[in-house]
Parts: C-alpha cells; sequence; structure tokens
C-alpha cells in the first residue's frame, strides 16, 4: 500500500544541558544540518519538515531548503511538536526525526514506514537493537520484550525478562535494547497526543508507554544500528570523532 510519509524533526532551543543545540558546528555543520542531510537519503520520506520554537532554528532550515514550522516552546516533549507541526499537514505516517541525531541514515527511517505498508493493524513502528549484559542492567538503557508478531509488549528500564539464571557470558535474546526513533499512523498521533500522561509512563518515564495503556500495536523493527545522540556539548567531540573515522574508512 503506498503511504504518504513525512519526516518531522523537532528541534528547540531551549533545551536544559545543551542550549542553542541545533545549530552547534559538527565538523563545521551545524547539528540540525546533518540530520537534515541524513534523512534526505530516505527513499520512503516524501517531504521533510522542521518544527521550532526559534527563528535562528528556521531560518537554518529553510537555508537547508526544507519548510519550517513555528510551535509553541512550552510543548511537553518532542512528540506533542511533531504532532502540532503536523495538524495541518496531509500524510498517512508522521516519522518523529531525533534532532540531535548527526549521523542518522536515510535507510533507517525507511524501515519506519516498511511496516504500516505491510500491516493496515500497525499504529506506531520503533527500532531495536541487541541488548548486552551491560545494557541490561542499566537504568539507563531501555530494554523491550515483544510477542510472535514482533510487537512491543512491555518497554522497561528496569531488567526484562527477568532471569533467575545469570545470563553472564551469555547471549541475551529475550529482549531488544530501543533505540528511540518513532513513525505513527496520523490518527494514532492525534489520539496520543490528546491523552494525559499515564501512571505507567510517569514511573519509568517512557511515554511509549502511554501507547501500550491506549492499547496500540507497536511494532519494533530489530536493526544492528548504534545510535549516537549529542546530548551535552561533551558528546560534539564523541560525533566528531566518528564522523573522522567514517570518511577515513569511505577513502
Amino acid at each position: 500500500m503506498k503511504l504518504k510519509a513525512v519526516g518531522v524533526i523537532p528541534a528547540r532551543w531551549g533545551s536544559t544541558r545543551f542550549p542553542g543545540k541545533p545549530l552547534e558546528k559538527i565538523s563545521g555543520k551545524p547539528l540540525l544540518q546533518w540530520v537534515i542531510e541524513g534523512s534526505r537519503t530516505s527513499q520512503k520520506l516524501q517531504e521533510i519538515i522542521v518544527a521550532t520554537d526559534d527563528d535562528r532554528i528556521a531560518k537554518l532550515a529553510r537555508d537547508c531548503k526544507v519548510q519550517a514550522v513555528m510551535t509553541a516552546s512550552d510543548l511537553p516533549t518532542g512528540t506533542d511538536r511533531v504532532w502540532q507541526a503536523a495538524k495541518s499537514l496531509e500524510a498517512d505516517v508522521l516519522v518523529n526525526i531525533q534532532g540531535d541525531e548527526p549521523l542518522i541514515e536515510g535507510a533507517l527511517l525507511d524501515l519506519l514506514v516498511e511496516p504500516f505498508e505491510q500491516d493496515p493493524g500497525v499504529e506506531m513502528v520503533t527500532l531495536g537493537r541487541p541488548l548486552t549484559e551491560e545494557g541490561l542492567r542499566s537504568p539507563n538503557v531501555v530494554k523491550i520484550v515483544r510477542n510472535a508478531k514482533g510487537d512491543a509488549l512491555y518497554f522497561s528500564r528496569f531488567p526484562i525478562p527477568y532471569s533467575r539464571e545469570s545470563s553472564e557470558g551469555k547471549t541475551i535474546t529475550g529482549a531488544l535494547q530501543h533505540i528511540g526513533i518513532y513513525a505513527y499512523r496520523r490518527n494514532f498521533l492525534e489520539r496520543f497526543c490528546a491523552q494525559p500522561p499515564t501512571d505507567l509512563e510517569r514511573m519509568e518515564s517512557l511515554e511509549q508507554l502511554r501507547a501500550l495503556y491506549l492499547g496500540a500495536k507497536i511494532r519494533v523493527v530489530p536493526v544492528e544500528h548504534e545510535s549516537w545522540g549529542v546530548d551535552t556539548p561533551d558528546d560534539v567531540q564523541k560525533i566528531e570523532r566518528l564522523i573522522r573515522k567514517q570518511e577515513g574508512m569511505q577513502r
């Protein structure tokens, strides 16, 4: 089924840990420009827009030849920013592209769109990668357990699935490590944003649990991709090292 898929990059100025992050230069280019250029390599996104609360960010988006939509500064999440920007758009699927991941690849975004084309019952799609023993134990790593169809049963910061036997030195096959990139059917995103945060969501600090509370079918696509985001100024040098390494491998 041919669907219209639109990528939305939420990019706000007032990050608590890193104000002005979208305009921070990484290897000579603003962070947001890296994200836009990576997203443009997608084969399935018909349009890319930037949702922002700041004129400086909007100008950069327009300089990069993508539409900028102004959104309120006090929205609670990036997902709410995506929905506010997308309300007036004609789209079947909306992909929430993290505005702080300069190494994003279009092929990864395409994987988020494909399940909607294949299964009309899918309302939301996200990604997961292999989970290590260290990741299983870390509260900073979000774990996913899935059913036989590959849909999420639950997300947690706690070690799930719990095993009475030690998993040290063994391959962990019962769960995946979550990669926080999402795509939604348009009508489900509207319903999601109309629902106030739930107790589960607040307890785990994971907004995707709101979707499970609403009974959504969340398809989880396994990938080998390792997510590299920019959360603090210290992350810039780490990303620049990765870019230099990739450029060296391509020569």
